[in-house]
């Protein structure tokens, strides 16, 4: 559950670089709050200094002016072992770690908390296997680096944020080059850290149909310098989602991309649950128009079915016929 403390904010803060003694500013004026237990993702047109916003706030670059505080403190008066304590970063980046094994990978974690003696205290050791057990990652713990696949790699960096235990969380594209199964797989797992350990969890993504269903909140970074944030069902319905990603021939608040019926035929559609959305992504895609109205139309559609197995009834004026497949069905469709 989100609660009312807050772990990270910014106040008026201006990120970019200097070139010379010019300062380029990419974004200004920015005021944000994250709080722990929410899992949040900040999104954007590319190139719009999301990932300049993620830098700053993890302390790795500077602000051109503004502040940022963790648990009201400048992060600016934080030392930087303190701030790897209270702050945990995933970059993009695939750490080169030549023969590092997974369970090396994620012990780096507590290096913040290590005396000079690098000695791991049962503390240390406790963490590490709570973390191994929270990301199920007991079965490539001895895995080298370079054998791990993309999902797997992405999962124990997230581990070792975690063994890093920091309150703030920041990761940029975690998701990034991973299949659709890898990315929901990280998605939720990021999530359930952010409700489970009570941590504030920042993402920078541009994964839009997972961050809907799945994130607290959407920080969006509009074209315009404009920051606007929100829960993701606010941002969709108000019209923030549109400004920001101006998107062609995708309709935000159906989920769905938008076709033009071009074939002149109406067909009234009878379905329920997952068999209406599919039956009428089909029609819809090979340009049909679905009605859903008991109008006067000559075709009608009924789709229902159990077990993964689906039957669909075609009526055309008096006449019945059934399939078994929507190409059945198309190819049938495609003759009247």
């Amino acid at each position: 559950m989100v609660s009312e403390v807050t772990l990270l904010k910014t106040d008026h803060l201006t990120i970019g670089y200097k070139e010379g003694k010019k300062e380029k500013v990419i974004l200004e004026n920015i005021d944000l709050e994250l709080k722990n237990g929410e899992l949040v993702c900040l999104m954007g047109p590319n190139g719009i200094g999301k990932s300049t916003l993620i830098r700053t706030l993890s302390g790795l670059q500077n602000p051109l002016s503004g502040s940022v505080y963790i648990n009201n403190k400048p992060l600016n008066t934080i030392s930087e072992s303190e701030r790897s304590k209270l702050v945990s970063v995933v970059l993009t980046d695939r750490l080169q770690g030549g023969n590092l094994r997974v369970r090396e990978l994620i012990a780096m974690g507590r290096y913040p908390y290590l005396t000079w003696l690098t000695r791991f205290s049962v503390e240390d050791h406790e963490a590490v296997a709570k973390a191994v057990q929270a990301i199920d990652l007991s079965d490539i713990l001895d895995s080298k680096l370079h054998q791990l696949s993309d999902g797997q790699f992405q999962r124990a960096m997230i581990a070792r944020a975690l063994v890093q235990d920091g309150e703030v969380m920041i990761l940029d594209e975690p998701t990034a080059h991973l299949d659709l199964n890898n990315r929901v797989e990280t998605m939720r797992l990021l999530r359930k850290l952010a409700h489970d350990y009570q941590k504030s969890i920042l993402m920078a993504t541009h994964e839009l149909d997972l961050a809907l269903q799945l994130s607290d909140k959407l920080i969006l970074v509009q074209p315009n310098g404009k920051i606007v944030e929100g829960i993701p069902e606010d941002l969709v319905l108000n019209g923030s989602l549109d400004e920001t990603f101006v998107l062609k021939g995708y309709d935000l608040k159906t989920g769905k991309a938008e076709f033009k019926p071009h074939t002149g035929k109406k067909i009234y559609l009878e379905a329920d649950g997952h068999y209406y959305l599919w039956s009428k992504n089909v029609l819809e895609r090979n340009g049909f128009e679905v009605v859903d109205e008991k109008i006067k139309v000559d075709v009608r559609l009924t789709v229902a079915g159990s077990n993964d197995e689906f039957e669909c009834k075609l009526e055309i004026l008096d006449q019945s016929e059934f399939f078994n497949s929507f190409e059945g069905l198309l190819n049938r469709l495609n003759t009247i």
